[in-house]
């Protein structure tokens, strides 16, 4: 059972601290991967200045605000570096426009058909593979005691059937 519904005023605000400091730097990183992951590690230095300047410009009644702000932002600093290791980050790819072939259409529905005349057209891109068996005949599995069965073998396909050598 929860403690806010009985909980001082002072013990929420401690609470909440305490919530801040524990979960805020998790918070922080997950959302950082999670910008790596969808936007590339490119965003990280948009995100960073926007973040710096606004943690400079906050204004508080706090006493050592000015050491709060420079711990912030080394927090923050340690988050991004953290992110930009992050294996699971979006790779940098080249400007899409510069990519984009001219006269190309923007609309998904016009692709998706472009795509299926084009793969009607190549339809069917080759030839058939050829049905080859690999297979090697095992032969015999035992072992011929000096060569007695198979000579004879060799003499009864030899041997007409009247019994008489040719």
């Amino acid at each position: 059972m929860s403690n806010l519904n009985r909980a001082q005023p002072d013990q929420i605000e401690r609470m909440k601290l305490d919530a801040c400091t524990t979960f805020g730097p998790l918070v922080v990183r997950e959302a950082l991967h999670h910008l790596c992951r969808t936007h590339g590690v490119e965003c990280l230095d948009k995100f960073e200045k926007m973040v710096v300047e606004r943690i400079e410009a906050y204004d508080a009644d706090i006493a050592d605000l000015d050491d709060v702000k420079e711990f912030a932002i080394e927090q923050l600093y340690a988050a991004i570096k953290e992110a930009r290791e992050f294996p699971d980050r979006k790779e940098s790819v080249e400007k899409v426009r510069e990519r984009r072939t001219q006269g190309r259409s923007e609309n998904c529905d016009t692709l998706e058909e472009q795509l299926q005349a084009g793969l009607e057209d190549s339809f069917p891109a080759s030839d058939p593979p050829a049905v080859v068996s690999t297979a090697i005949s095992r032969g015999t599995t035992k072992h011929e005691d000096d060569g007695e069965q198979l000579s004879r073998k060799r003499e009864a396909q030899t041997t007409p059937p009247n019994g008489r050598a040719a």
